[in-house]
Formats: C-alpha cells, sequence, structure tokens
C-alpha cells in the first residue's frame, strides 16, 4: 500500500508539472496574435487594371500612384523593347497624358505574340488604364483622336487553315485538264 501511495505522488506531480507547461504556451501564442494584428492595419494602395490586345498577345496593366517608373515583366521598358522606334510607340500614351504619367507607376505583364504584338498590346493596356485611373473623358478623346487603337482593340486575327490546302486561302492545284 505504502508503494502505491508513493506512485500516486509520483504521478500527481508529473501532471502539476505539465499542467503548468500547458498554460505557459497558452500565453506565448496570444503575444503572437497581438504582433500580426499591428502589421495587417497598413493603408493599402489603390490599383487599377487593364488590359490590351493586338494578334495573339495579351497584355496587362496594374497603374498605382508613384514616381513615373514603367516596367514590363519585371523589366524597365527600355531594356524588354531593346528598339528605339518600339519603345518610343509604347510611350506614346505616357506622352499625351502630360504630367499624370510621373504621377502613376505602371507594370505590365505581357505574353504570346510577337515582339510588335507585344509592345502594341502594352500600347493599348497603358492608355485604357491611364483613362480608367484618371476618370479623364478629355484625356480618352486626346488618345482617340491621335489613334484609335490606343484605346480600341484592334479586332483583325489571323485567318484558320482550311482542308485541302497549305494555308488558309491557298488550294492544292491540278496540272492536267
Amino acid at each position: 500500500m505504502v508503494e502505491d501511495d508513493k506512485k500516486t505522488e509520483e504521478v500527481k506531480t508529473k501532471t502539476e508539472t505539465s499542467k503548468k507547461k500547458t498554460t505557459k504556451k497558452v500565453k506565448s501564442k496570444k503575444t503572437t496574435e497581438k504582433k500580426t494584428k499591428r502589421v495587417r492595419k497598413r493603408k493599402k494602395k489603390s490599383v487599377v487594371l487593364s488590359r490590351g490586345k493586338r494578334k495573339r498577345a495579351v497584355a496587362r496593366a496594374y497603374i498605382t500612384e508613384g514616381s513615373g517608373i514603367v516596367r514590363v515583366n519585371s523589366k524597365l521598358l527600355d531594356t524588354y523593347f531593346n528598339n528605339d522606334f518600339i519603345v518610343e510607340m509604347v510611350r506614346e500614351p505616357l506622352k499625351l497624358a502630360g504630367s499624370i504619367a510621373n504621377k502613376v507607376d505602371i507594370r505590365v505583364n505581357v505574353y504570346g505574340g510577337g515582339i510588335m504584338g507585344q509592345a502594341q498590346a502594352v500600347r493599348n493596356a497603358i492608355a485604357v488604364g491611364l483613362v480608367n485611373y484618371t476618370g479623364d473623358e478629355k484625356l480618352k478623346e486626346k488618345f482617340l483622336e491621335y489613334d484609335r487603337f490606343m484605346i480600341v482593340e484592334d479586332s483583325r486575327r489571323t485567318e484558320p487553315k482550311k482542308y485541302l490546302g497549305p494555308k488558309a486561302r491557298a488550294r492544292k492545284q491540278k496540272s492536267y485538264r
């Protein structure tokens, strides 16, 4: 009997110490919750999303308040398009927008198509995004007057290939009769 009493006392002391440890863990969880709540109270920037298309190229532009930086696929505009003519063509909406372009950062993701199709899709996305960001009808009219395809997507696409021919319109030819 005496041995049984000793065993029960040992079990009681073990459970008491384990209870103390669990209460300490609960306190540490509460302190971490307070820290995460503080981090989440940041002010969100307003973002305007726009899309531009040309042939098979699709561009998505994200316009936020900033200092006038333009990035295409996370590279600067000049480094992504190494041709000066293409860079100037993409910058046309920024030049027409004037001082508004220096107050926004533009991030564009583009995929599909060739270099020229991608450039025209980026140009379209930037122009539509600037109009949506400012909400200015005069700017929209300015873009439409300069070049309609800055605002309106070009609906022309390549014609699909048909049967009995190598291309869309060409057909198999016969040399007899």
